[in-house]
């Protein structure tokens, strides 16, 4: 398609339609092919620039009108897609969250219950080895613990300590029927309450766990016996009453 620009009249001073000289043979409207004019060219179309910038504004105007009406859906539809986008993230992150929570809780408890499994294991091995802390005992009050025996044995019950074996049982200590097996029991005036007077066989304990209790003999308090003269006096008291 070409156009045609006539020569600007020099004594008019104004501009010439503008000829346009279509010369395409497939009519873009119909799609049929057209039949050339006889003399070879294609059908003239005249129009006014100002007319033909006016219909395209208009065109303009219309198409972006349309394209607002219809992309007001859209918007929503976007709006509503995102929320439902956050609330996947919400409970994505929810989730991720209590499965953090349960498992720093799972980890805790195989903690707790390795560490359980370890000191079960080590006061057992304690538990076994009492007999000889006792043989080892009874040999030092005999004096029979020295040289290089005693070093032997010095140094396993240190480490027995280190490892968290605690010995108890001690003369003086207030008698305590959870810790201690009372085997003797006698009273005396010279204690205030029931209390440890002889320790038969120390008691053990590992960490928080009572191996075994202390064997000991217990003596309860006992008022002091009043004197002679006063018993007879209070006797004699007793015996004018009834006859009076």
């Amino acid at each position: 398609m070409t156009a045609d620009r006539p020569e600007m009249s020099r004594n008019e001073g104004e501009q010439e339609p503008v000829v346009v000289r279509d010369r395409r043979r497939i009519d873009p409207v119909t799609g049929q092919r057209r039949v050339p004019a006889s003399n070879g060219e294609g059908a003239q179309v005249a129009e006014s620039m100002s007319g033909t910038l006016d219909e395209e504004i208009v065109k303009a105007a219309e198409q972006e009108t349309a394209q607002q009406a219809s992309g007001q859906p859209g918007a929503e539809e976007a709006a509503g897609e995102s929320t439902g986008l956050q609330q996947q993230v919400d409970e994505l992150t929810a989730d991720l969250k209590r499965v953090t929570a349960e498992y720093a809780n799972y980890r805790k408890r195989v903690e707790r219950d390795r560490e359980a499994v370890i000191a079960g294991a080590k006061a057992s091995v304690a538990g076994d080895l009492l007999t000889v802390l006792d043989d080892l005992e009874r040999a030092e009050a005999h004096g029979d613990l020295n040289g290089a025996f005693k070093a032997v044995a010095d140094k396993l019950v240190a480490t027995l300590n280190s490892a968290g074996l605690e010995s108890f049982g001690r003369e003086g200590d207030e008698f305590d029927p959870s810790v201690h097996e009372a085997v003797q029991h006698s009273t005396s005036p010279d204690v205030s309450g029931p209390t440890v007077t002889t320790v038969l066989r120390r008691g053990y304990r590992f960490a928080d766990r009572v191996l075994r209790p202390a064997m000991v003999a217990v003596t309860d308090h006992e008022p002091a016996a009043e004197p002679v003269a006063g018993q007879q006096a209070k006797a004699a008291d007793e015996n004018q009453a009834e006859q009076g």
